[in-house]
């Protein structure tokens, strides 16, 4: 795994991409965010060494690498899921090589369906923990050199980030909640009965990503900070028929207030 890391952070860094402040990675119909970023590199997922490719629509496969925000971060335009079939080692690489970029935070966007009886589409939560129902990436053996064994995850989210990006959405007057986000393999959109057992047991929102990047990037000791659009409800009385296009639509509705917190927060690193 280390070999590749290198491999593919020295490849990048010989196409420019080099001292980033952050990553982001950006979820389905999130892509937008990244005509905020004054570019000064944009590579196709295609053409990097050791990359996965992004296969979902709404996800465009592009690394991009400019100023966001008075800083340098590279953004992710489409990340990686286990239900395209890729392997832990296949999702866990792209991040890692953020981390060896010299990134000093993570952020993640997500589109999910809202579990909470008080959420409603197109409202914006900061995740403050998460409950893990996927495959955990850090499954197989463990190389040292990248992090340790047995990772703590009792702040998985930084508490500092998320205090301040709270501060920032009500100066704008940007309507969030802080709750729980709840990751399975997908790609079948959630039973009635589903929703409710999610619900029980502690989530308010429920997706398809985020928790491996999180889980990835905490091995290696990276501060992160993390947020759901709802674009569905997963309540009862509430749930209607989904689509992938529907939550792509949603997402991109709200796209702009996420932007403006993101903007702020990465401004204050």
């Amino acid at each position: 795994m280390l070999e590749k890391i290198i491999e593919t952070t020295e490849f990048l860094k010989s196409k420019g991409i080099v001292d980033p402040d952050a990553g982001i990675v950006l979820g389905t119909g999130l892509g937008e965010l990244t005509a905020k970023i004054d570019k000064i590199a944009e590579i196709d997922y295609k053409d990097i060494p050791n990359f996965p490719i992004s296969t979902v629509e709404g996800h465009a496969g592009k690394l991009i690498y400019g100023n966001f925000g008075g800083k340098k971060i590279v953004a992710m335009k489409g990340r990686f899921h286990y239900y395209e079939g890729y392997g832990a080692e296949q999702v866990a690489l792209p991040v890692r090589v953020l981390k060896y970029l010299g990134i000093k935070c993570l952020f993640l966007s997500n589109a999910a369906g809202g579990v909470n009886p008080s959420f409603q589409i197109g409202d914006i939560m900061i995740i403050t923990d998460h409950i893990h129902l996927l495959p955990n990436p850090l499954i197989g053996s463990n190389d040292e050199r990248i992090g340790p064994r047995f990772p703590d995850m009792g702040e998985a989210y930084d508490k500092y980030m998320i205090k301040k990006a709270m501060l920032i959405a009500q100066e704008h007057g940007i309507r969030v909640h802080k709750g729980v986000y709840l990751s399975t393999s997908g790609p079948t959109f959630e039973t009635p009965s589903e929703y409710r057992y999610f619900r029980t047991v502690g989530a308010d929102a429920v997706g398809m990503s985020t928790t491996p990047e999180i889980i990835i990037a905490r091995h290696m000791g990276l501060p992160c900070f993390a947020i759901s659009i709802i674009t569905d409800l997963g309540v009862e009385g509430k749930i209607v028929y989904t689509t992938h296009e529907s939550v792509q639509k949603e997402a991109a509705k709200t796209e702009a207030r996420m932007t403006t917190i993101m903007t702020e927060l990465i401004a204050t690193l």
